[in-house]
């Protein structure tokens, strides 16, 4: 399957027309035969991609002592427990927060301060924060969390996820597909028997059917 994939990647890559920024490049996914108003029968898996996701990934940690400090190592920006209370005043502030960052971590011990100052802010937007366990390390999570990218359906049969960049080339692109698909045909209550059709583009360019 990794050859065909390579192949869509390729002429999805040939035939983008030039542009003056670096385009990202995402599939499609298109589901089938799935009740998506059953909420145990959505996608929403995070995905760790082996060539990187091309692109930078904002990740807000929420932490204190000595995990913030080694979080300031690795992380966009680091919280604490002050500034998660001030965000709970400031509605407009934790939405661009939340609108700007890609993903949060935070120490188990802020969860339900979390939940209770962010919840409304952060769980429709399907952010609520990864919790960092005491015996975790932070910039391991944090790492890792830079090369993941989100799979959620929510009820729509097509959603989108991010693949990767043009520059990185159709081989490491594909590689991540790869992993994509066999994360989701694992899950599926009927694997592939649940994908309709997966397509892969770059940011402007012409959709290319993946073989699946």
């Amino acid at each position: 399957m990794a050859d065909t994939i390579q192949e869509a990647v390729t002429l999805a890559l040939d035939d983008a027309p030039e542009r003056n920024f670096r385009e990202t490049v995402d599939i499609a996914i298109n589901l089938r035969d799935l009740d998506l108003n059953d909420p145990s029968n959505r996608i929403d898996e995070s995905v760790v991609l082996p060539a990187g996701t091309g692109q930078e990934t904002q990740i807000v940690v929420f932490a204190e002592g000595e995990t913030a400090v080694r979080a300031e190592e690795v992380a966009d920006e680091v919280l604490d427990s002050d500034d998660l209370e001030d965000l709970g005043d400031d509605d407009d502030r934790a939405k661009d927060l939340a609108d700007e960052t890609d993903f949060f971590v935070a120490e188990a011990s802020l969860m339900q301060d979390i939940g209770r100052y962010l919840g409304t802010v952060l769980g429709p937007r399907g952010k609520m924060p990864t919790p960092l366990q005491p015996d975790d390390d932070v910039v391991d999570t944090v790492n890792r969390m830079k090369n993941t990218v989100q799979l959620r359906s929510r009820d729509r049969r097509t959603f989108h996820t991010r693949v990767g960049a043009e520059d990185m080339g159709a081989e490491a692109i594909s590689d991540n597909i790869d992993v994509i698909i066999r994360r989701l045909e694992a899950n599926l209550e009927k694997g592939p028997l649940n994908i309709d059709g997966i397509f892969v583009k770059t940011t402007m360019g012409p959709a290319k059917e993946v073989p699946v």
